[in-house]
């Protein structure tokens, strides 16, 4: 009895978009933000469906997350030397706790930004008021 061979599929060739985009992405995002810049400089609608499909496939602001879930991976990951994974865990800690709280002390600098401006549009609005009760 003969066995013929199996015969594989050849894989299937990536089309040119996927090339680009493979391409693209090894060079990172400012590689696709000057793809972007150069469409809309030749032909504005390739411009506008690049920046679409970077916006759509969270290739635009992917850096940040990136090294964020690096980080916190980085955290959990030992190294074998207790007392360095200690300082680690420590330092993290803190760091943690103080954008914590920088972030804190940013939203409290807003909302008393707020609270000024709209205490000073109801001030100009009351007086605005008064000089229209006097003149009539």
């Amino acid at each position: 009895m003969t066995t013929t061979p199996a015969v594989t599929m050849p894989a299937k060739a990536e089309g040119w978009f996927t090339r680009a985009e493979h391409w693209l992405d090894a060079r990172g995002s400012g590689a696709w933000i000057a793809a972007m810049v150069l469409g809309f400089v030749f032909f504005w609608p390739i411009g506008l469906a690049l920046l679409a499909y970077m916006i759509w496939s969270k290739r635009m602001f992917n850096g940040s997350c990136k090294s964020r879930k690096h980080s916190h991976r980085a955290k959990f990951k030992s190294s074998g030397n207790t007392a360095f994974d200690s300082y680690k865990a420590d330092t993290l800690r803190r760091l943690e706790e103080e954008q914590e709280a920088f972030e804190s002390f940013l939203q409290r600098l807003r909302e008393a930004k707020d609270k000024s401006e709209f205490d000073q549009f109801m001030d100009d609005r009351k007086k605005t008021a008064e000089t229209e009760e006097a003149s009539a």
